[in-house]
């Protein structure tokens, strides 16, 4: 699907959501579960300083690589059909 970009080798651990950051680097952050309070602090894994370009989807594959592939939008546009003009006749 997409192609790797950077081979970091990240070890997942259960329970974690893994990421690319604003800064480009590898972070991980604590998933929430039902009942359980959480700590929203993020954590660098691996720093890759990766600079994103538009139209791409990051992520982390299963072997720990940061990988890109093309986001594909929603099909292509549909004509607009000239709406049906109906005349009601007035009455008297």
């Amino acid at each position: 699907m997409g192609k790797v970009i950077c081979k970091s080798g990240v070890k997942r651990v259960r329970g974690f959501l893994y990421f690319l950051d604003k800064k480009g680097n590898v972070a991980r952050v604590q998933m929430k579960r039902a009942g359980k309070k959480t700590s929203k602090k993020q954590d660098v894994v691996a720093k890759t300083g990766i600079k994103r370009k538009n139209g791409f989807l990051y992520y982390i594959d299963k072997k720990g690589d940061v990988c890109e592939a093309k986001m594909k939008r929603g099909g292509t546009r549909k004509k607009k059909s000239k709406a049906k003009t109906t005349k009601r006749k007035k009455k008297k």
